[in-house]
This record gives structure tokens, sequence and C-alpha cells, in this order.
């Protein structure tokens, strides 16, 4: 069964076990909610009248966005402003549409905060604009793995250079003579400016 619903300006088709970031709503992690501004319920093909039907969800987290910068400036005035902001969503897991449950919601029930907040890092792995705060992030972790990886792939991508023996007294007699590229320098006092008595 699928419904859709309508939060913070938006709508969302959802079903039983989906996990959604909406715009920030008041709870804690934990907490179960109720969305009551059903749109449209139904399965398959067939629609149902959505006015008898209510979803219920929990709050898997509360997260931000990345940060926005916003600059504004006029030209020849010396006005510049900056300002920064985080949008505010919450990341909620819906665990029931009317009558249906999603599968495993009495286990999903005894997970602790942890587990939670694990399923909170999946959840924005997908959405790449959001991080949670309160958990570990795997996008911080990120980008050191990668650096990693280039570094062993480097490392094995790289021959092995020979080491370098002293060379024979064959070739050093053998070996032309490299030329000087620097220009001697005269001997101290004995620059133009210096002969006069």
């Amino acid at each position: 069964m699928f419904a859709v619903v309508r939060t913070g300006g938006k709508q969302y088709r959802v079903a039983a076990g989906d996990k959604i970031a909406v715009e920030k709503i008041a709870g804690e992690a934990g907490d179960s909610i109720t969305l009551g501004d059903v749109l449209l319920a139904g399965e398959g093909g067939d629609v149902k009248s959505a006015g008898a039907v209510t979803v219920t969800a929990e709050i898997i987290a509360q997260a931000k966005g990345d940060k926005v910068i916003v600059f504004k400036k006029r030209r020849r005035h010396n006005y510049r402003r900056k300002q920064g902001h985080r949008q505010q969503y919450t990341i909620l897991r819906i665990t029931a549409i009317g009558d249906q449950k999603a599968e495993g919601g009495a286990k999903k029930a005894a997970t602790p905060k942890k587990a939670k907040a694990a399923d909170a890092d999946a959840l924005v792995a997908q959405d790449a604009p959001l991080k949670v705060e309160g958990a570990e992030s795997a996008m911080v972790d990120a980008p050191a793995k990668a650096k990693a990886k280039k570094e062993t792939a480097k490392k094995d991508a790289a021959p092995a250079e020979p080491a370098k023996s002293e060379p024979t007294e064959s070739e050093l007699v053998d070996a032309p003579k490299k030329k000087s590229t620097t220009k001697a320098k005269p001997a101290k006092g004995a620059a133009e400016g210096d002969n006069q008595a």
C-alpha cells in the first residue's frame, strides 16, 4: 500500500518501511508521529479514500543540510553581506499506512539508538546534502578512505627501481667529461674598478 502525504509544503509518495527526509518536525529520535495530511492512498492501481487513511512514522534523527552561503553585493557602493544557512531536516521511517504495518515493526521498535543512528547514516549517504548530528557519518571517513586507496594504487603501479651500484673503472675511463656550465668567477680584487690607486 502507498500514500501521498504533504508535510513541510512538499508532497511525498511513501510506503510502509520507507525512509524519507522532510522539513523539521518537532520531536526526538524514537518518537512516533502521525502525518494527517494524506492526499492519496492506494494499492497497485486501486485508489482508496484518502480521508480515512492515516500515516504513522517514527523519527530516526534530526539532521542538517550542507551550508549554503548567501552573499549580497552592490557594485561600487562598498556593500557586501555574507550569511550562512543550514536547513534542518527530520528523517522519518514510515511504520504504518492505515491498517498496514511495515514488516518487522516489532523488531525495529526494540533497536538501540546506535542502530538508529546507523540507519540515519545510511539514509544520509543516499541523500548527499544531509548530515546527521550526533551520529558518526560515513561521509566524513570517505575522503580518508579514498586517499588511502589512491596511495595503495600508486604503490602497486610504480615499478621497483633497481639499486644503483657504483660505476666500474672501465665506465669511468670511457665516460666523456662533462663541461661546466657555470662561468669562472674573477679573483678577489681583480674586478675592473678595484685597480685604482
